[in-house]
């Protein structure tokens, strides 16, 4: 578990999944990546990513908001085992009432946090799709830069080096 200023963020259980599903699986608040069609499709995500914890030493946290204990989002640091390759990157999802709140940059500056001390990265990878102007302008408020467009995915890749500064 970690915390910070105004979030928990813990591994998931299979508890959590209705919650996660109200987002995850909804596809307007997922337009821009994966929507799971089912609630068993979004538990088979979630807990496949959870044994990949015990692998990795990360997976994607449930996002907990302090002042009320709400599970608001799911993501930070993991290497997609759906789509292998890329290496250790940074992911997000929230529910839409909680956009813009500063939540997302809350979760990446953790998550590369812990990518830098725990893990000690060398690099993080992330997505985004280029219509999503604020999950660009997360991603480059926590040092990642532009490295190509993924025209086939129609995604943008960004890269973050490991920081030589503390987070």
């Amino acid at each position: 578990m970690l915390e910070t200023e105004r979030l928990i963020l813990r591994p998931s259980s299979r508890a959590d999944i209705p919650q996660l599903f109200e987002f995850l699986g909804d596809p307007a608040a997922m337009e821009h990546t994966h929507s799971d069609k089912t609630l068993r499709e979004c538990q088979r995500r979630v807990m496949v990513h959870e044994w990949r914890r015990r692998r990795d030493g990360c997976a994607p946290w449930v996002v907990v908001r302090r002042e009320d204990g709400r599970i608001i989002g799911w993501g930070g640091l993991y290497e997609d085992p759906f789509d292998p390759g890329w290496g250790f990157e940074v992911g997000y999802y929230f529910r839409p009432d909680v956009w813009g709140k500063g939540y997302a940059s809350e979760l990446v500056n953790a998550a590369l946090g812990f990518a830098d001390k725990q893990l000690q990265l060398q690099e993080v990878w992330a997505m985004a799709h280029p219509d999503n102007t604020g999950s660009r302008r997360v991603l480059e408020k926590a040092g990642f830069s532009f490295a190509r467009h993924l025209h086939e995915r129609d995604r943008l890749l960004f890269r973050r080096p490991r920081s030589a500064e503390p987070r």
